[in-house]
């Protein structure tokens, strides 16, 4: 113990490095980023195709079909799923474990040239799934007058909030548009012997400007361009059209009018679209609460301008909010937690100096831990902090032990250099034991794959910093303060034990007088294990916790090829029923193709009458049914451990599409009987109508047409196309051009006149339509086909639901060639079950193998870890009780639990070794290793504990996800602290013989004779 000799005669360099850490700490603090959840690049991949208007068949076989071929040649795909729609083809590619980016940019490159060498592919959209969201701002500004909205909005609020350094940029949905829109007159069109083709080119020709070439010069060239002269709606009316016989203008053939653009109305407020919806994205070199509070300031400022009298603005959601909400519960929680962890450290030493001195350790761990985050570019989130959270309990373990043994060698009656040194040096083993058998847990955790994982090396990489901190701390600062600064009141009297360790003492007595009183401690314990496995099924299981902050988002998917008409009415009933739900305030939906988002507001503060979870399950429940009456996919909600997809989900694969709709009926009627199960569907039930076209070859040869004259005038009929730009007044309005006439049904189609040598024909004499029912997705797993059921569960939870169904699926059968299997969070939470039992299994084998290497002995590990299998009964019990869910967080807890529990029984052990090398028999040694353990053990025990305690009763958007981990710590530790001062003595005695007594009491008899004779 030199360094320790070293340290106390140089508290000058301790204290200089203590300021040094409260300096470079309180920096960090203030540099670390602030966010709701780390950015994180996930194992994982997405590629929209979108393709001519074709049908899913076609899709499957023209474009999803060869992409598959080519992306399943990647190395480092694990997973392909795709689904082809009518117009698009979706695949989702799953990628190995950190290999998303090298992998992702293959995946580009390949999408990228099929799409040019394949003439059906229109656009292609592709990216890497992240936790980082584009934007985090969201409001919306609303007035009488749309068009004086949407000005203000351009004009003065995306120049003045742009100009924030916090800000990345603005984005706006919905709002006021205008175009200018021409109706072409088909019939007047006919009659001049005209095509549609030609009054589209001559309206190209007449509003582009062009550069026609170049002039050369002595030694420079010039461009020479073509720049057009309309400026007006009527200068585009009298443009010259030629036809074989005259000019006309375009007036004769078209009504040109100004008229609101619909290609902006995507986004709805209530079911209306009279507002703007405004996005505000964030500068990566400030935090999400930087950005918030700057822009609420501009708005402020812009509010005392009068800009907002005329305008409404209306805050719809920031996340910098939750952030903030997130960061001061969780913060709080820490503080309340260390106070409790020095009001137990008071009650027991009572003496305010000890407490003092620990006190001090806790904010220089604490600012340790903020200079390790900041080195390792980690950021202030919900997981760094709920891992703050827990190592504030355990921040004060090292402390305590050290401080206490220090304490105990000053009551002896040691001088202060003597007591700090022997303390220091009784304890100093034991406490680094502990510190790597609770950091060795986390290890194994990079085993666990996916987002999962990565969330919980975070959490595990921040306490396990914490823990470093704490015991750097432990084994610098507590020395040194305690040498001269702890005071102990007592000294040199004589104590009589107190009636607590008398009782303990005459316990572990009994324990350990006999052997079978020891086996029938043990027996006890193993009973009470038995008996808890019935309490298993008791509670609820799921794969992460919903998260609670008074607003839902929530995916609505309509059907491919659904009209505008068909969206407003999907808008429309989904407002009506979310306005019925009591507590829901507002919703936004912004539609985005294939996809349409829903935002629901909540009430707040005093308006709160229903907890978060009634409200989230009373919507689930009033949309789910939408699907029946309209053409909805499904309806998911994107803030659930699911995100955005069914709960229950299961693939049936096989060629056949009957044979697999038979198969997917048979099992939805199975599982519907399922208690807990609701809104079974399954992506083969919905159908969508096509028409087919069957071409009269005979009439057609006839009447001197071609193939390719039908198609084209079938195309004409449909025509809707952009046509480029014109400038009125300064303005830039797009040029729309569609029939006056719209072909909306087959008679409508069927009646459209065609010129043909005999004369004007309807397109009926050339073609007849026939209809038949296509499907309207197609879902490829690795190349074969699949049928997925989907599945919303209520009133219920996710384990109960997996057990239920895999039975079903045991005992039903499937024809050869097919097959059945789990998916989604169904089998998310079996992947997951079985990675955390390995790691569970390895964390435990690294346990043992710290303290074979410490005790120097195969035996004594195996004595401290009997102590894991009983912890359990405190977990189950403390789930059962407070009915938290057994999770991913409430797994991580488990493992956590293994590395504290055991530090007890560390204790335990050390000090009973140190005792028996010291003359004192097996059944003395535990006694007196029991008493003197007993207030150390309690100390941490209930420091730790009190330390989680607010943890485990928080509340709030993070409460789901901090209570369940802390309330397993909490349950199991003080079911384990309990057991350890009575199993460990029992097991100890059990597995020690006779001998091996009477071998080390002889070891201590020569030590002693050897010292006496060197004396």
């Amino acid at each position: 113990m030199n360094w320790i000799k070293f340290l106390l005669n140089r508290k000058i360099l301790v204290g200089l490095i203590t300021v040094f850490i409260f300096m470079i700490g309180g920096y960090a603090v203030f540099k670390l980023d602030q966010e709701l959840f780390p950015p994180i690049d996930m194992d994982g991949a997405y590629v929209y195709a979108i393709t001519e208007d074709l049908p899913a068949t076609e899709v499957e076989r023209s474009v999803t079909t060869p992409i598959e071929q080519q992306l399943s040649g990647i190395d480092g795909i694990d997973n392909i799923t795709s689904t082809s729609f009518h117009g698009m083809s979706e695949f989702q590619i799953t990628i190995e474990e950190g290999m998303g980016e090298e992998v992702y940019s293959e995946v580009e490159s390949i999408i990228y040239s099929a799409a040019s060498q394949n003439n059906q592919i229109e656009n292609i959209e592709s990216g890497q799934y992240s936790t980082d969201q584009g934007y985090s701002f969201f409001m919306d500004l609303s007035g009488e007058d749309l068009e004086t909205v949407t000005n203000f909005a351009k004009e003065t609020f995306e120049p003045r909030i742009e100009k924030l350094p916090e800000v990345r940029d603005v984005a706006f949905e919905g709002g006021y548009d205008e175009e200018l829109l021409i109706e072409l007159d088909r019939e007047a069109i006919a009659d001049q012997n005209l095509s549609s083709e030609q009054v589209i080119a001559m309206i190209q020709q007449s509003t582009s400007n062009a550069s026609l070439g170049e002039l050369s010069k002595s030694e420079d060239t010039s461009t020479l361009r073509w720049e057009t002269n309309i400026q007006s709606v009527e200068d585009l009316e009298n443009i010259s059209i030629p036809t074989a016989t005259d000019f006309i203008t375009l007036n004769d053939v078209a009504n040109l009018a100004i008229v609101p653009s619909d290609a902006h109305s995507i986004a709805w407020k209530n079911g209306s679209q009279d507002f703007l919806l405004v996005q505000i994205g964030r500068n990566k070199d400030f935090t999400q609460i930087e950005m918030f509070d700057a822009v609420k300031k501009e708005l402020e400022q812009m509010r005392t301008e009068g800009l907002f009298d005329e305008i409404e603005l209306s805050h719809i959601v920031s996340q910098a909010e939750y952030v903030e909400d997130s960061l001061d519960g969780v913060t709080n929680n820490i503080l309340i937690g260390g106070i409790l962890a020095l009001v137990v450290l008071l009650l027991f030493l009572r003496n305010i100096r000890a407490t003092m001195i620990v006190g001090l350790s806790i904010p220089a761990s604490l600012l340790l831990t903020f200079t390790m985050m900041w080195l390792l570019d980690y950021s202030f989130n919900i997981l760094s902090l709920i891992g703050l959270g827990l190592g504030i309990g355990m921040m004060v373990d090292s402390s305590i032990v050290i401080l206490e043994s220090i304490y105990r060698k000053k009551e002896k009656g040691l001088n202060n250099l003597e007591a700090v040194i022997n303390g220091t040096k009784e304890v100093a083993t034991a406490v680094i034991a502990s510190m790597l058998t609770t950091i060795v847990v986390f290890l194994p955790i990079g085993l666990v794959g996916g987002e999962v994982g990565q969330f919980m090396i975070i959490l595990s990489l921040v306490v396990a910093a914490t823990l470093i901190s704490s015991v750097i701390v432990a084994f610098t600062l507590i020395p040194s303060l305690s040498e001269k600064f702890l005071k102990v009141s007592n000294q040199l009297k004589t104590h009589r034990e107190g009636r607590i360790l008398q009782n303990y003492g005459r316990l572990v007595n009994w324990v350990v007088k006999r052997k079978r009183h020891s086996v029938a401690v043990i027996s006890l314990f193993v009973m009470l294990l038995a008996g808890s496995m019935f309490l298993v099924t008791k509670i609820p299981m799921t794969i992460m916790p919903d998260m609670y902050n008074r607003y839902n988002e929530m995916m609505v998917q309509p059907e491919q090829g659904v009209t505008p008409s068909e969206k407003d009415q999907i808008v429309a009933e989904i407002n009506d029923r979310l306005m019925k739900v009591e507590d829901v305030e507002a919703n936004y939906i912004i539609d985005n193709g294939s996809m349409m988002m829903l935002l629901i507001n909540m009430t707040k503060g005093d308006e709160i009458t229903r907890s978060q979870d009634e409200i989230n399950e009373e919507i689930s429940n009033s949309l789910r049914t939408i699907q029946d009456d309209f053409p909805v996919k499904n309806i998911q909600s994107m803030m659930s451990a699911s995100g955005g997809s069914s709960p229950v989900q299961i693939n049936i694969q096989g060629e056949n599409f009957n044979e697999l709709n038979t198969l997917a009926q048979s099992l939805s009627q199975e599982i519907t009987t399922l208690d807990g199960i609701v809104g079974v569907t399954t992506t083969i039930d919905r159908t969508s109508t096509e028409d087919g076209i069957e071409l009269h070859e005979e009439a057609i040869s006839d009447a001197g047409l071609t193939e390719t004259q039908i198609r084209q005038t079938i195309e004409e009929a449909f025509l809707e196309i952009p046509v480029g730009n014109i400038q009125i007044d300064g303005e830039s309005l797009a040029i729309q051009t569609k029939y006056s006439d719209e072909i909306n049904t087959q008679e409508d189609l069927l009646n459209v006149a065609i010129m043909t040598t005999q004369g004007e024909k309807p397109l009926s004499d050339f073609i007849s339509l026939s209809s038949e029912e296509v499907p309207n997705e197609i879902t490829h797993i690795d190349g074969e086909r699949v049928v997925t059921i989907n599945a919303e569960i209520e009133g219920t939870d996710l384990g109960t639901v997996n057990r239920e169904i895999q039975q079903i699926i045991e005992n039903f059968e499937t024809p050869n060639g097919y097959s059945i299997e789990l998916a989604g969070d169904l089998e998310q939470q079996q992947e997951l079950l079985m990675e955390m039992l390995l790691v569970l299994g390895i964390a435990i084998f690294l346990v043992y193998l710290v303290m074979a290497v410490q005790f120097n002995h195969l035996i004594h590990p195996m004595i401290v870890m009997s102590v894991l299998p009983i912890t359990v009964i405190g977990v189950i019990l403390g789930l059962f009780l407070t009915q938290h869910e057994l999770s991913a967080l409430s797994a991580m807890g488990i493992i956590m639990l293994i590395g504290i529990v055991l530090n007890n029984a560390i204790l335990f052990i050390d000090r009973t070794n140190q005792l028996r090398r010291n003359g004192l028999s097996t059944n003395e040694a535990l006694i007196e290793a029991g008493k003197n353990r007993l207030r150390p053990i309690f100390m941490t025990s209930f420091t730790t504990a009190a330390g989680m305690l607010p943890l485990a009763l928080a509340t709030g958007s993070a409460g789901n996800y901090q209570a369940p981990m802390a309330t397993v710590i909490i349950s199991g530790l003080l079911f384990a602290t309990m057991i350890t001062l009575l199993l460990i003595p029992a097991v100890y005695r059990l597995f020690t013989s006779k001998k091996a007594d009477l071998r080390m009491q002889g070891e201590f008899n020569n030590q002693s004779e050897h010292k006496h004779q060197t004396a």
